[in-house]
């Protein structure tokens, strides 16, 4: 009796297993930035109203002021630091050929010199030659430069900040280092007078900062992930809106204040 032939099986499909995308973005540090948008807008609006006359205000000595500016530069920069965290992480890598790396930066260094070119025909007198772009431009290639110092990061930082209340004392001591002060070197930071500039980011003390931000999110990433928010904004709501603003802050930061300005010079025209 012969035997059955039983039917070949077919081919099995293979699936190559593919890595999961990596993340680029986590809503809670996007919401972050955009807390510092809003603010950032709101102190600009200000700015704009005392600029017109519309209200008088001290915002270069009046501590109410200069201290916002402050918490404003500090919540953009540690945001920075916390995204280099998490850039960092998904690359696996924090070489300087990291072709995502220098086409960021590009577009923050070419916004640095849109708002360069802007504030010079609006002020002058001060124009913006290291602002908080400059400075971030910089910074991002010095933290590409010591991620992988892990908890010297705090040290460093700490040492950054500390930097601004030593270099006044040094300068009296040792007259010959009051060349800090000049224009070709005062974006170190190391000074002993602030110049005469709308915007004044130097790397003295604000890299501390942003070092803290990726020390933070280095640890963050490590040991609590969640703390720093999910992939996936929610799909409606204040926080998706919020979140959404925090994603496109350097389109944002370059419109907010013609458009402000805009508005206010429209709003004497009619009134």
């Amino acid at each position: 009796m012969p035997l059955t032939q039983q039917p070949t099986p077919g081919p099995v499909a293979r699936v190559a297993w593919q890595p999961p995308a990596p993340i680029d973005r986590l809503d809670r540090i996007d919401l972050l930035r955009a807390l510092a948008m809003l603010w950032m807008t709101a102190y600009h609006f200000c700015f704009n109203l005392n600029f017109f006359g519309l209200i008088e205000a001290d915002l270069y000595r009046d501590p109410f002021w200069t201290w916002q500016r402050t918490a404003i530069v500090s919540l953009f920069l540690f945001t920075a630091g916390l995204s280099q965290a998490l850039a960092l992480q998904q690359r696996a890598s924090a070489s300087l050929f990291d072709r995502r790396f220098w086409r960021r930066w590009s577009q923050v260094a070419g916004a640095a010199l849109l708002v360069t070119a802007g504030s010079a025909i609006v002020f002058p007198a001060s124009f913006i030659y290291f602002g908080v772009l400059h400075g971030i431009a910089l910074m991002l290639i010095v933290l590409r430069l010591t991620a992988g110092w892990g908890g010297w990061l705090w040290l460093l930082g700490a040492l950054a900040l500390a930097g601004t209340f030593v270099a006044p004392w040094a300068i009296a001591a040792l007259p010959t280092l009051d060349v800090f002060n000049t224009p070709w070197l005062n974006w170190l930071g190391f000074i002993s007078r602030k110049p005469i500039t709308e915007d004044y980011v130097p790397l003295l003390p604000w890299l501390g900062v942003m070092w803290w931000g990726l020390a933070a999110g280095q640890w963050a990433l490590r040991h609590r992930p969640d703390w720093l928010g999910a992939a996936d904004a929610p799909a409606s709501g204040v926080r998706r809106g919020l979140a959404t603003l925090g994603r496109w802050s350097l389109s944002y930061y370059l419109l907010h204040q013609p458009v402000l300005l805009g508005l206010i010079w429209l709003y004497l025209q009619w009134a």
